[in-house]
């Protein structure tokens, strides 16, 4: 059989470790939009963690992308639940 192997570059799999250390810095600043009164700081973490799905979404896996999709959630449900400001 013919075997096809796949060479990913240098690059592409940095693009992954780039966008989760995005998210993870999403994430910890996310926590400071959990308290009461300061929800509005969602709306700042939102696109950061936008970019850090953009860097997943160019790397070779998928996993850095949907970290940073899954914190951009929590903080659009925060935010839902907050009216959008609170």
């Amino acid at each position: 059989m013919l075997e096809i192997r796949v060479h990913y570059s240098y690059n592409t799999v940095m693009f992954n470790l780039i966008s989760i250390l995005i998210g993870i810095i999403a994430l910890t600043l996310s926590f400071i939009g959990l308290v009461p009164l300061l929800g509005w700081t969602n709306w700042l973490i939102l696109p950061i963690a936008g970019v850090g799905a953009l860097f997943g979404l160019i790397s070779s896996r998928a996993s850095g992308m949907y970290f940073c999709i899954i914190v951009m959630c929590i903080c659009a449900f925060r935010l839902w639940i907050g009216g959008g400001i609170i």
